[in-house]
């Protein structure tokens, strides 16, 4: 009968085998990881407003025609100065209650119309002077952006600097360790449209025009890399 050769492996000889694995996974996964940030300046060029009309009055019915010839009156004005995104914001009539001695008692309503809409931003001290003399007696809100194209393109320019700076910081860290980058091995990118920088105003009583300054928007834009060496 034939006999066939016995190969035997030793427990040790098979115990480094199997280390030796991951120690060359580890060695040719061996990676940096960066994050970078850029940023890019924006002429906040539009201003989104919401103003309104607030009437007092003993009854809801002269409370509510009051509101609404005075937010007529200041739709007129608003369409002739051919505002955009025009809309009601908020529509409202509610009990105005007087507490005495722990006893409310109606002493009449509150009506509220509120609307929202969008023009350049250099066009806006002179439009809340015209709607308040018109009959608004409300400014809620004023908050500044820039047209959508102009948001594009900056957040391209932030995302540029971010990944030159991740780039920046790992060439950096692998240059004092003597060692030499390979390849991206992942990119994360992380940006973010800035909100609308807000200001808040009272209802203007002088003659001059009111001052609004729109001032600059910052977007923003991060770039994590994972980097080989």
């Amino acid at each position: 009968m034939k006999t066939h050769p016995i190969y035997t492996l030793s427990v040790s000889t098979l115990l480094a085998a199997l280390f030796a694995i991951p120690a060359m996974a580890q060695e040719a996964l061996r990676t940096l990881t960066v994050t970078g940030r850029g940023t890019e300046a924006v002429t906040a060029t539009l201003a989104q407003v919401t103003l309104g009309v607030e009437v007092r009055g003993r009854t809801a019915q002269e409370v509510q025609q009051e509101v609404a010839r005075r937010a007529n009156a200041v739709l007129a004005v608003l369409r002739g100065r051919e505002v955009s995104q025009l809309q009601t914001a908020g529509l409202s009539l509610t009990p105005d209650y007087q507490f005495t001695d722990n006893q409310r008692r109606l002493v009449g309503y509150i009506g509220r119309n509120t609307v929202s809409f969008r023009l350049p931003s250099d066009r806006v001290g002179a439009l809340l002077d015209a709607a308040v003399q018109a009959g608004a007696t409300t400014i809620d809100s004023i908050s500044f952006t820039a047209p959508d194209t102009t948001l594009a393109a900056a957040q391209r320019t932030a995302l540029q600097r971010a990944t030159q700076d991740a780039q920046s910081q790992a060439q950096a860290v692998l240059s004092a360790l003597n060692l030499q980058p390979r390849q991206v091995v992942s990119i994360q990118v992380n940006q973010a449209t800035p909100p609308p920088s807000p200001v808040r105003l009272a209802a203007p009583a002088m003659a001059d025009s009111t001052p609004v300054v729109a001032g600059e928007l910052e977007v923003a834009a991060m770039v994590t890399l994972q980097i080989s060496y």
